[in-house]
């Protein structure tokens, strides 16, 4: 069975070019932002009563310009528990090379507990150096993207190695101890802390967390999670065929961001590498495919949809760090009008436009040949608005998914775990 994950990435709505312009800077739009925030719960509520497997946010910070505004996935992940009775929840995903890793094992934690196990987690490597290299400054991060030096990108993928290992730790050792110039736990390494409760500690807590002169040795990380192992992680990844291997080892997720036929080559790889690992993984089983979906009536009505929903992200946002296919003309051009960022969006290979039936006939070509365990649907809400995005949840989940499920017939990842 194919299951369809909703990732938001949340979009502050305007009219226009002018009104966002007008409104500057929009993303600290109190108003805005509260009708936003309350608008997902609508759609999250709509996606459990659909029967959708997943539902998460983003993390992206400093967005004041309105365009991917989701700086606390966890809280809203928290609040979704609440309102919710079978879909799960999740961040799609921690930026780990910015993050403390203790904080994060914790609130994760947490989160599993409040959704009685209806989790799981994303980790990505973060792209946007703006909030990268701010907000991950105290760790030496900077982003990864196509801009920069391969020195920075190895820095960016060792300190999220590292910081997603210590995640993991967290969750499963009853303690732990690390020691690497990132960090010292305890801190400072080699004395350890002297510690005021050390003789209850040693009665009530880890084993071999305090030692015998009364200094903290170890740490444990609390609670764990609700699940038995651990709560399923998602790996956000564009191009890299080590992320790929990286996710493939460990028999996480990958969340391709990627053409279709590249998608296709990164499943083979993802395959042979779990599967020597020690994993039991079938052809595209554990892996998450991601598009974006404008679905009309007419191909000339999903064409003006992404004229309203999509071409003013497209334009001022996208078309700075990405190619857009085929477009060349009016990549990075701010003076261009949006009607002219409509083939853009259409061509670039992660976008889906068109019709019901011609949209199920590609992914049912893409998935004969890959067939993905997860579909991940990202919305630009709430440019796009709530009722279309949850009509298109409504399309996917009833008549596009059922002609994928036949094609995915193997066990889910609970079975498999």
């Amino acid at each position: 069975m194919t299951k369809l994950l909703v990732n938001f990435y949340p979009v502050i709505p305007t009219k226009d070019e002018q009104e966002r312009e007008a409104m500057r800077p929009i993303g600290r739009n109190s108003e805005k932002y509260n009708e936003v925030v309350h608008g997902m719960t609508d759609i999250v509520r709509a996606a459990d009563n659909l029967g959708v497997w997943g539902v998460g946010c983003i993390e992206h910070h400093f967005h004041s310009e309105g365009y991917e505004v989701g700086p606390s996935p966890g809280v809203l992940n928290a609040y979704w528990a609440a309102i919710t009775e079978n879909v799960r929840l999740g961040a799609l995903g921690y930026v780990m090379s910015t993050q403390n890793p203790f904080r994060v094992a914790e609130e994760t934690a947490v989160l599993s507990h409040l959704t009685n196990g209806r989790y799981f987690v994303g980790f990505a490597r973060g792209f946007q150096d703006r909030w990268t290299d701010v907000i991950g400054q105290h760790l030496g991060a900077c982003a990864t993207h196509d801009g920069v030096t391969s020195e920075e990108d190895q820095r960016n993928r060792d300190i999220w190695t590292e910081q997603v290992e210590l995640v993991v730790d967290s969750w499963t050792k009853e303690s732990i101890e690390h020691n690497t110039p990132l960090w010292q736990v305890p801190s400072p390494y080699e004395t350890g802390i002297k510690w005021w409760m050390s003789e209850s500690t040693k009665r009530l807590g880890a084993e071999g967390e305090v030692d015998e002169g009364g200094h903290v040795r170890r740490v444990s990380v609390v609670p764990a999670p609700y699940q038995k192992e651990i709560p399923q992680v998602f790996v956000a990844m564009a191009g890299s065929v080590d992320s790929v291997k990286y996710a493939a080892k460990r028999g996480y997720s990958p969340l391709y961001f990627s053409s279709i036929e590249r998608t296709a080559e990164f499943a083979k790889i993802y395959q042979k590498e779990a599967n020597m690992a020690g994993h039991n993984f079938s052809l595209g089983q554990n892996c998450a495919g991601v598009r974006w979906f404008a679905i009309g009536e007419t191909e000339k009505e999903a064409r003006e949809k992404v004229l309203h929903h999509d071409a003013d992200i497209t334009k001022n946002f996208y078309s700075h760090f990405r190619k857009v296919a085929g477009r060349a003309d009016t990549q990075n051009d701010t003076n261009a009008p949006l009607e002219s960022w409509v083939d853009a969006f259409c061509d670039n290979p992660q976008n889906m436009v068109g019709t019901v039936s011609s949209i199920r006939d590609e992914l049912v070509k893409a998935w004969k040949d890959n067939p993905l365990e997860y579909l991940c649907y990202i919305p630009h809400y709430a440019q796009q608005p709530k009722e279309d995005v949850i009509e298109t949840i409504r399309i996917i989940q009833e008549e596009i998914k059922p002609a994928l499920d036949e094609l995915t017939q193997y066990e889910s990842y609970e079975e498999c775990a």
